[in-house]
């Protein structure tokens, strides 16, 4: 009897709820349904927008790799400039467009083409190419003999200590520009801590033999 009776009780408590339900289902259809067609929205949205990441990404993709292809030797075959101006851009990818075009006319030369170049990259993302891009600037200076504007460059990357870039190279030209100006304690200082920090790599052993040299002129 008493099993009975619970039994009884649960079906009622069940068909209690199955009402409630119903009946809040009934009051509230129309907030129901747009908050189904909301939901329905953002699945969209949100798939849209990574099909659209993905495929961007893809053209980046292919972008970067036409530029790999034209800038393998722009000396030899200028007309590839063009071609490769056309491709760079502000993208993921495309701005080492612009990177390679730089290195070309530094290398040859003129530093106002280089840099309109390197200030097309804007500041962000402020990653591997970004910092790749300062580092120019900063060696277009120097060569200009702007040497407080060249130190200005690197002090300001070594500021941001970014993990993408290596500190060595940034401490190598700052290092350059101060010995350049003629500011030889400061040139000395960097090139000891790259030497003492960064014993292992290229500009490690260079800044050796700067430290040698340096110190023999005192």
């Amino acid at each position: 009897m008493k099993r009975k009776k619970r039994r009884q009780l649960k079906e009622d408590e069940f068909v209690s709820i199955v009402n409630k339900i119903y009946h809040y289902i009934r009051d509230h259809t129309k907030e129901l349904v747009t908050l189904c067609v909301l939901a329905f929205v953002l699945v969209l949205v949100f798939f849209g927008v990574k099909y659209i990441s993905r495929e961007s990404q893809k053209k980046e993709s292919q972008k970067l790799t036409q530029i790999l292809d034209l800038q393998g030797d722009l000396n030899n075959t200028p007309e590839n400039l063009a071609k490769l101006e056309e491709i760079a851009g502000r993208g993921k990818f495309t701005r080492l467009g612009y990177i390679y075009l730089s290195s070309y006319w530094i290398e040859n030369g003129d530093l106002e083409k280089a840099q309109i170049y390197l200030e097309k990259i804007p500041k962000k993302p402020r990653d591997i190419v970004f910092y790749q891009a300062q580092d120019l600037l900063g060696q277009i200076h120097l060569r200009r003999k702007d040497y407080d504007k060249a130190i200005e460059i690197y002090r300001a990357i070594e500021e941001d200590d970014p993990e993408s870039y290596s500190l060595d190279v940034v401490l190598f030209h700052r290092a350059e520009a101060h010995e350049e100006k003629g500011e030889t304690d400061e040139a000395l200082a960097l090139y000891r801590k790259i030497q003492q920090e960064f014993s292992q790599t290229y500009y490690g052993f260079d800044a050796s033999q700067k430290v040698s040299k340096l110190e023999s002129k005192k």
